[in-house]
């Protein structure tokens, strides 16, 4: 199936954001038979910092790999989250992260105030290596954060820093999701790839990692830590698109691995900053060939059974 038959890249048929879209997305778990998506890699965060990322994903800059990048879903906040439901998302993420110290515990009253007020999101907290890091995380476990938010990109750390080792050992304890970008695309970073995250895996065995993007391109390796650690979970964020798989395809002789750990991979969509429609990432993974119990398992059942969702 190319781009322009399933609404991708290339191809702009489907109204993104429009009625027609979201009878589109509807239509594909609806088939599945399951009661909505779970996406637990969607973007929110305060309107002046998500401004800041659109205006640096308009530059084309080097943290995304000087690509072009068009913001698809660039609507208001109330818009976008009517919009995932209208979609079918029942429960979505807030992914918010820090550039610098003395940033995090700021956003994460904001994701708390914005959890109570968008009770289908999934309380979403981050961290960033610096004094204090454990008693803000503390702070956040204690007020009902769900997921946690580590960018090592955008952060430039090393996650294995001695400042976060008791805030990793504080989540692993609590049994609490982290989705950490730590793969090198769509640009590396200095501390990005597979052996500071095997580092921290070492001291912490426990932590439910999820790394983000499926890893990307360090895929296989990332799948390795997966097999070695069953605790680590791995999303689809752009994985397998049009888009992705023209500068950082997924090796398809790994397709049988991503197979054999359905019960550990869950959906990522990258909502609002994608370039290209919703609808896109679903029909990626449809056409992978790995059939509709993947699918089922993929873009529900998984993330349902870790976030503990009640029966829709």
């Amino acid at each position: 199936m190319d781009g322009t038959a399933d609404g991708g890249q290339d191809g702009r048929r489907t109204e993104t954001g429009g009625s027609g879209e979201a009878a589109g997305v509807r239509h594909f778990w609806e088939r599945l038979g399951i009661p909505g998506l779970v996406d637990v890699h969607t973007h929110f965060m305060p309107e002046r910092v998500l401004r800041k990322v659109w205006e640096y994903f308009d530059t084309n800059g080097p943290l995304i790999g000087g690509l072009e990048w068009p913001i698809t879903y660039r609507k208001a906040e109330s818009e976008r989250a009517a919009l995932l439901r209208e979609f079918g998302v029942r429960a979505f993420t807030s992914m918010l992260y820090p550039h610098k110290p003395r940033m995090a515990a700021w956003l994460n009253d904001w994701a708390a105030d914005f959890a109570r007020r968008t009770p289908d999101c999934l309380h979403t907290a981050t961290l960033f290596p610096e004094p204090g890091v454990e008693t803000y995380v503390r702070e956040a476990v204690e007020a009902g954060a769900r997921v946690f938010k580590a960018h090592v990109q955008v952060g430039d750390y090393d996650p294995a820093d001695e400042l976060l080792r008791p805030a990793w050992g504080l989540l692993a304890e609590a049994g609490i999701p982290v989705v950490i970008h730590c793969g090198s695309g769509p640009a590396p970073g200095k501390h990005t790839g597979p052996e500071p995250v095997a580092r921290v895996l070492a001291r912490h065995p426990r932590l439910r990692l999820v790394v983000a993007h499926l890893g990307m391109p360090e895929y296989e390796e990332f799948l390795d830590l997966a097999e070695r650690y069953d605790q680590v979970r791995l999303d689809t964020t752009m994985a397998f698109t049009d888009f992705t798989e023209g500068f950082m395809p997924f090796p398809r002789h790994a397709l049988p691995r991503c197979a054999a750990l359905g019960d550990r991979i869950l959906l990522g969509s990258d909502f609002p900053n994608i370039p290209y429609p919703y609808l896109h990432q679903l029909r990626a993974l449809e056409r992978l060939g790995l059939g509709e119990e993947w699918l089922r398992a993929v873009c529900h059942d998984n993330a349902a059974q870790l976030f503990a969702l009640r029966s829709a």
